[in-house]
């Protein structure tokens, strides 16, 4: 068992400091290798970040302000029009990270390939934002932008971050050149991957059985909360032969640590199976065509 694991069960205050700590860590991380591989050769791989990088280029404004600048009012926004479910977590993410990319702002680049430099920061981004995201945080940004054309329109919301990091990474190949929006791709999939690594190793989707006492409450929680769907099953002890509810779930990459969360809060005591899965086809994740 990890640490952080033991420090959850003793002591809620120990919880919280174990995540916050991961939620600093990371944002520090995202924030150097910004900096670091990112801004010095102009890859622009989605997410207010790249905006940021694409506003410097165009107006020298500094990429921590424009940051402040998109993700604060985006959070307003979204308290005003989806809730108060991001919570001060995605506040204190909003606010830090582009305090560390400007306190970060001159760290001298270690490389001038391009190549590199997208393998790398696409490394380093995805590591941080992978902590954040373990310590059940986020960094704000088109996240929320995200969440909410999801909320008003139902398109996916995976396929709205697509949407927003390809606007991005077309936006680079006009503000700089088509090669560079290629290293912006090389980025973005690198991330991506990495962030899979830090949360679930090397797994790619998560199918999650709960046995619980309360399984009214912990349904609700799901469908409301993390926003999800379920599947309710008919199952019996095999040494009782008592009949038991099982709730199915499928989360995506970054909803694994918010659903264990859901489920502990409301019952310490749930039987929970987490499995590996290749491919989920369906309403929320890949539409087979």
């Amino acid at each position: 068992m990890r640490r952080g694991d033991l420090l959850k069960r003793r002591n809620p205050q120990a919880q919280l400091i174990w995540n916050l700590l991961q939620l600093l860590l990371g944002s520090l991380i995202v924030a150097l290798s910004f900096n670091l591989f990112l801004v010095p050769n102009g890859i622009a791989s989605g997410g207010v970040s790249g905006i940021s990088i694409l506003v410097q280029e165009l107006t020298g404004f500094m990429p921590a302000l424009t940051q402040w600048a998109v993700n604060i009012p985006l959070f307003i926004a979204g308290l005003l029009l989806i809730g108060r479910k991001f919570g001060a977590k995605t506040l204190l993410g909003t606010v830090v990270l582009p305090l560390f990319v400007l306190l970060t702002a001159h760290v001298p680049a270690p490389t001038d390939n391009p190549i590199l430099a997208a393998i790398y920061g696409g490394i380093g981004v995805g590591l941080g934002l992978g902590l954040v995201f373990r310590g059940g945080g986020s960094t704000g940004g088109l996240d929320l932008a995200a969440q909410m054309l999801h909320k008003f329109t139902g398109i996916p919301y995976s396929l709205a971050i697509v949407i927003f990091d390809g606007c991005v990474i077309i936006a680079a190949g006009i503000v700089f050149s088509p090669e560079v929006s290629l290293y912006a791709l090389i980025g973005l999939f690198v991330t991506s991957k990495t962030i899979d690594f830090v949360q679930n190793g090397l797994q790619l989707s998560k199918v999650a059985f709960i046995i619980s006492e309360r399984t009214e409450e912990v349904a609700s929680a799901i469908l409301n909360d993390l926003d999800r769907g379920l599947t309710r099953l008919d199952g019996h002890g095999g040494f009782t032969g008592q009949g038991r509810t099982v709730l199915m779930v499928v989360a995506s990459q970054n909803e694994v640590s918010k659903l264990k969360q859901l489920v502990r809060e409301i019952d310490a005591g749930a039987f929970v199976i987490i499995s590996n899965t290749a491919e989920v086809l369906g309403k929320g994740f890949k539409l087979e065509t």
